[in-house]
């Protein structure tokens, strides 16, 4: 996998949440993870940032605590990203 740290985010978000399917989930920083390797805190923000822009897109879903959240809204706290149901 190649590219800038943000292409990367999107291919392996779609790859994880894809393999999970619809009645799982995964966490932002796992995405992370497989892209930053040891550095992949640095990457949360953009990691976040990419879940918000395939959200928007209609490819995957936010959810917080169970619940869809809209992308265009201020969240805190833990998310998950999980693929949208067809």
């Amino acid at each position: 996998m190649s590219g800038p740290p943000r292409q990367r985010l999107e291919e392996v978000i779609r790859e994880l949440t894809t393999r999970r399917g619809p009645d799982s989930s995964i966490c932002p920083s796992d995405a992370a993870r497989m892209v930053g390797g040891q550095g992949w805190r640095e990457l949360m923000d953009d990691a976040r940032a990419t879940a918000r822009a395939l959200a928007r897109a209609g490819e995957v879903e936010i959810t917080q605590g169970g619940n869809t959240v809209d992308p265009d809204v201020d969240w805190h706290g833990p998310v998950r990203i999980r693929t949208v149901r067809r």
